[in-house]
């Protein structure tokens, strides 16, 4: 018996698209959706997750006929997955506690060791480098209310702490 899907790769693709368009839409459902001349919060993302869906499913569709036949899905790899969305969860789980210092250099070193090309030296550069810019931008030039350093009495007496 042949196989019924000729192009994996668009295949499932497809079905993300349709997984992920169904979801949105389904999400904002929850909201009220109003008509095009009064939209409502959910009109949008509605509409927007609808033609997503629906995208996916075509390009589901087309995948199965035999003149677009290609070639086959390599095998899924969980470890860069891991190591790039642990540190971003981690992130907003212990920001408060730990402050953006701390927080945004162990988000930037660990996401990176989900690269084939990890290097310490230009990981730790970028990792300080984007520490202090977010730190100018939201703390200094927004004012929002992030903690830049751990939040233990030991800390309270540096002037950046404080900021």
């Amino acid at each position: 018996m042949k196989h019924l899907i000729k192009n994996p790769r668009d295949f499932w693709a497809g079905v993300m698209f349709l997984a992920a368009g169904g979801l949105f839409a389904g999400i904002a459902l929850t909201y009220k959706l109003g008509t095009a001349a009064r939209m409502g919060p959910g009109f949008f993302p509605f509409f927007l997750g609808a033609i997503l869906a629906g995208l996916g499913l075509a390009i589901s569709i087309s995948a199965l006929r035999p003149k677009n036949a290609g070639p086959t899905v390599d095998k899924f790899h969980w470890g860069p997955i891991f190591w790039v969305l642990m540190p971003i969860i981690v992130f907003g789980v212990m920001l408060k506690i730990l402050g953006m210092i701390v927080m945004g250099l162990m988000v930037v070193i660990v996401s990176s060791l989900g690269s084939e090309d990890f290097k310490l030296r230009p990981t730790v550069y970028l990792a300080v480098g984007l520490v202090i810019f977010c730190s100018l931008v939201f703390v200094g030039g927004l004012h929002l209310p992030i903690p830049l350093c751990p939040g233990f009495e030991l800390f309270d007496k540096f002037a950046v702490c404080r900021a």
